[in-house]
């Protein structure tokens, strides 16, 4: 299915930001994913994030993989440049791209399945790699183009939508960064725009891989086997006239903000997750102890959310590799190519 182009009609008082550029100027294609879905809260929050830096698009690279999440980066910042990577290859490409210009603000874009099941090497190696990038993981805990299969971010005991029960442990990328030494991990739900909007602004400024968590569920694979209201249980008792899917029509899902450090949000199917954000005096500077606040958070069923933990001395990409200032792309050939006395002058080094 390919993207709509939106109509450049816009109201003459909306706000602009200090390049004179306005909320408009920062939107995409129209989204073609399903009504409701949360990842269209996530590039909406991704909108407003850059409109508020007063990022210059033209100075912006949006990078992805192969999923639901994967498409979006058509959906914000049309003026930027873009890169759609095959299936779970989107780091190691951004970090080929950020090592030729790392003049460009790099937003990686990607799922659960993207990046925790084919992709998880690529992640790892970014997180080692300390790329300066957003690395944005849209959440759902399944597979939706391919018909909602488990990824291996799917909680143990949750169902398909064929009713089958998940038995296998799921990854948990907030942990795995932590582990991993990210100098940047948060997580917020894609519903909760006060929270994330300062997240991704705070992931954008970061010198290094700002690795954000975002729960964002899926309104099409909740109907299960064993439901009267489900598609198949339809299928099956009425005369199709032709063989065709159906997407209902849902609501976003948002989170009004209370202030309450749990936060209990319902899905479309009826089941609640219990948000948890960071509680004051919390110290986002310990690893240690971020990644024991994650943890008893799962022991007591939450999803902890915020700024979880970030370094901000940790050595990007280019000072761990001593590049120069310049950009790469920027380079003359006399500087990229200084000839053969140069050249056997570093050899001699190594004699």
């Amino acid at each position: 299915m390919t993207s709509i182009a939106k109509p450049p009609v816009r109201h003459p008082l909306l706000r602009t930001n200090a390049l004179g550029l306005t909320l408009r100027d920062y939107e995409g294609a129209m989204s073609t994913l399903c009504a409701g879905c949360g990842h269209d809260s996530v590039t909406a929050a991704l909108i407003q994030a850059c409109w508020e830096l007063a990022l210059p698009p033209h100075k912006a690279a949006k990078m992805s993989g192969i999923g639901c999440s994967s498409k979006t980066t058509a959906y914000f910042m049309k003026g930027s440049h873009g890169f759609n990577s095959v299936h779970g290859r989107m780091p190691s490409v951004t970090s080929g791209a950020s090592a030729a210009n790392r003049d460009l603000t790099y937003i990686g874009i990607s799922g659960d399945g993207d990046s925790l099941s084919i992709g998880l090497g690529q992640l790892s190696h970014a997180i080692r790699r300390n790329v300066r990038m957003l690395y944005v993981i849209d959440n759902n805990g399944v597979y939706g183009l391919t018909k909602g299969q488990f990824s291996a971010s799917a909680d143990v005991g949750s169902t398909s939508k064929k009713g089958d029960a998940n038995v296998q442990q799921p990854i948990d990328p907030v942990l795995l960064a932590l582990t991993l030494g990210a100098t940047f991990v948060a997580r917020s739900f894609s519903g909760d725009k006060a929270q994330l909007v300062p997240i991704l602004k705070a992931g954008l400024s970061h010198n290094g891989l700002a690795l954000v968590d975002v729960i964002s569920p899926c309104v099409t694979f909740n109907d299960h086997e064993g439901s009267t209201k489900s598609y198949k249980f339809t299928r099956e008792h009425e005369v199709e006239i032709s063989s065709a899917d159906f997407v209902p029509l849902r609501r976003e899902i948002t989170a009004p903000g209370t202030g309450e450090e749990i936060m209990a949000v319902t899905m479309h199917d009826g089941s609640v997750v219990r948000f948890r954000k960071t509680h004051d005096g919390y110290d986002p500077t310990n690893r240690e102890s971020a990644y024991m606040h994650v943890r008893a958070c799962q022991d007591r069923g939450e999803v902890a959310t915020g700024l979880l933990f970030i370094d901000e001395k940790g050595a990007d990409m280019h000072a761990v590799a001593r590049t120069v200032t310049k950009p790469l792309v920027d380079l003359t050939h006399e500087e990229l190519c200084p000839g053969n006395d140069a050249l056997q002058a570093l050899m001699e080094r190594y004699r």
